[in-house]
């Protein structure tokens, strides 16, 4: 940055929610809940305004100061290798900085209600507010190895999170489970960066992607391609696509707010993010982008079928979340890259929603989770209900909803692509009548027809407390205002990406595409505003579709889900029970790893190997001691035999030396 320059204060932004984290982490004990409450807001609201003012000032600077570096201090110097602390902003990285402070201050204030009859609260927003200064520190990062430190740290407070309850140990285990499929997508973007140092010599965005523009022919196509598929592996593992998504629905054992902060605008999104922010590099790979894409669509609707059968009102939401991630990935691989980020912003805006409305049932349900136990509650939860409402509305894609032009556009994408193709497009319909489908069981589940009794066993609340349900009540006023303000935003989001078929003029991915250029050139090209209204009118009819099997399923003829499970029991319980992913990857991988370690590792390498060689030498050197005390019996005639002994031996090696 340079002195002329203004100076943006970038990095306060993840500066601030880290002094938060360290007030309660080491005074928090001491602190009354109000105290911690409010220490773990007012960091978070400052990094909010903090980035605001940021991305207004921005707004101001040219273009041709645009990304904004802000250097603090070298980090790393060895040769020529060099990579200073600094922090990068341009429009990509305003967007997520906004998304994640502004939706993370929401979900903070909402855990200020959720979790107040808690034990382990200061613990609770201290880890939160760690939570964010890593994702911060990972979307403002100007180099991949600053981005790496971000990255890691997000798995770490993820662990934290998700095993908050560690004395249950479900989620203890699901902690462990998160972080451990995590390190092996982290494994593949460890190797992406070692090549990219060894093709570039720099890890800095703007020297890689300034190496990469210049780059032509083949001869550098295999080396991108490789650099983007273990990218891509990083990717799979943080934003929970196949084969890596495993962690994802597990992760619900963590309290509701972490569910919203996980699943909503923040870990999940950071390998969409990383996609995107390297689209110079995927866009001269075609065959690691047609990866992404196959990876995306067959995730997408993977996660759909599975949450059609799930019961757990957190568990649908969690499967929902994978396969909108499937989407971000589809508009990706078609190079897309601002139809992605624009379905992250509005999914972040109606996810959390979703989510914190889901909190809000089970906190008036006493903990209860199963929508078999659930129903008629509109009127007992109207606010509740009617924000749900609208986010379920959102992410069905109904107009003029946020998730309509958020999802329409990448559905669009993924035909008139130059790498999009009529497969991709149909398989990314066909999982919009089955969002549509599962979401409006959900409601119609939760909300409607008489209120059903815990046939199904008792509920549980986060932290395995049983619940009796007989008191409904709504949330309190500190739960119910981030609903409202997220539901705004769920309805509107999307508005600020209308396209120019439906009258409006494209602004969002305008203002992407100074960063986003090469998915934005890939697509110019293809605008047919009579093709982009059918497929909205064919999207919205096969969501009207998905709607009305729910209503008949589970409003009109409330018996005809059991008819139609019993017909297909075999099918309906392979997916119930998630196509057993989870046991054919425990069979493939986890059990043999754990009886190479028994077999092998423990007991031939530690305990027949190493340990057997610390344990003879002991043996031999006690023996030989031994053998030695006995020499010293302290009986005159054993000592001047022993003095004979060694005499004759002396003079025979002197004889037989003389003798040569």
């Amino acid at each position: 940055m340079n002195s002329s320059e203004p100076n943006l204060y970038l990095w306060l932004i993840p500066l601030l929610p880290l002094i938060g984290a360290a007030i309660n982490g080491l005074f928090g004990h001491r602190f009354s809940k109000s105290v911690v409450a409010t220490v773990g807001l007012v960091f978070v609201a400052a990094a909010f305004a903090m980035s605001a003012w940021a991305s207004a000032q921005l707004l101001h600077l040219p273009q041709s100061k645009i990304p904004y570096i802000e250097d603090h201090l070298p980090w790393i110097a060895a040769g020529g290798f060099h990579v200073d602390f600094s922090f990068y902003l341009d429009q990509l990285s305003m967007v997520m900085i906004l998304v994640v402070t502004g939706v993370g201050f929401l979900i903070h204030v909402y855990s200020v209600g959720y979790m107040e009859h808690e034990g382990g609260y200061y613990r609770f927003f201290s880890y939160l507010n760690l939570f964010m200064f890593f994702m911060l520190t990972l979307v403002l990062a100007s180099s991949y190895l600053l981005m790496f430190v971000g990255w890691e740290g997000v798995g770490l407070a993820s662990y934290l999170l998700i095993g908050f309850f560690f004395k249950k140990d479900s989620a203890a285990n699901a902690g462990k489970k998160a972080f451990i499929v995590n390190r092996i997508g982290d494994f593949g973007f460890l190797i992406a960066m070692f090549l990219m140092f060894q093709k570039f010599g720099s890890l800095n965005f703007s020297d890689v992607f300034a190496k990469v523009s210049r780059l032509s022919g083949e001869s550098s196509a295999g080396i991108l391609t490789a650099i983007a598929l273990l990218l891509l592996l990083g990717a799979t593992g943080k934003s929970a696509q196949i084969p890596l998504y495993v962690w994802l629905p597990d992760a619900m054992e963590g309290p509701t707010p972490v569910s919203a902060l996980i699943h909503a605008a923040t870990m999940v999104t950071a390998g969409v993010y990383m996609v995107a922010r390297s689209n110079f590099i995927f866009s001269r790979a075609p065959v690691a982008l047609a990866v992404v894409a196959v990876i995306g669509c067959v995730t997408a609707l993977f996660a759909a079928t599975i949450g059609m059968a799930q019961t757990d009102i957190k568990r649908v939401l969690a499967y929902s979340t994978i396969s909108q991630l499937g989407y971000m990935f589809l508009a990706c691989g078609v190079a897309a890259y601002s139809a992605a980020i624009f379905h992250l912003m509005t999914h972040a805006f109606f996810k959390a929603l979703l989510f914190l409305c889901a909190g809000s049932v089970i906190h008036a349900l006493g903990g209860e989770q199963d929508m078999r136990n659930m129903g008629g509650l509109r009127k007992k939860i109207p606010v509740t209900f009617w924000t749900m409402t609208i986010g379920t509305f959102a992410i069905a894609g109904f107009p003029p909803l946020a998730g309509f032009f958020s999802k329409d556009e990448i559905l669009f994408q993924s035909l008139v692509s130059p790498y999009g193709t009529k497969i991709l497009w149909a398989m990314g319909l066909i999982t919009a009548g089955i969002t549509s489908f599962y979401m409006f069981r959900l409601w119609f589940m939760t909300f409607f027809g008489e209120r059903r009794k815990a046939e199904h066993g008792a509920g549980h609340d986060d932290h395995g407390h049983a619940n009796n349900g007989d008191h409904v009540h709504e949330s309190p006023l500190i739960m119910l205002a981030p609903l409202a303000i997220l539901a705004f935003f769920s309805f509107t989001g999307g508005w600020v990406n209308i396209p120019k078929a439906l009258g409006g003029g494209n602004r969002f991915d305008q203002f992407l595409a100074p960063v986003l250029n090469a998915g934005a050139a890939a697509t110019a090209e293809h605008e047919n505003p009579g093709l982009e209204i059918g497929l909205a009118l064919t999207s919205v009819f096969v969501a009207s579709i998905g709607l009305a099997i729910a209503w008949l399923f589970y409003y009109k003829r409330r018996d005809l889900p059991g008819k139609v499970t019993a017909a297909l029991n075999g099918v309906y319980t392979l997916v119930r029970d998630k196509y057993r992913v989870d046991e054919l990857y425990n069979w493939l991988f986890v059990q043999p790893v754990i009886k190479l370690s028994r077999n092998f590792l423990w007991q031939q390498v530690d305990v027949g190997t190493i340990d057997a060689m610390v344990n003879e030498a002991a043996d031999s050197a006690q023996h030989i001691s031994n053998e030695a005390r006995r020499m010293q019996s302290g009986n005159i005639r054993s000592y001047a035999g022993w003095v004979a002994l060694g005499a004759a031996v002396v003079v025979a090696y002197m004889i037989w030396a003389g003798l040569q």
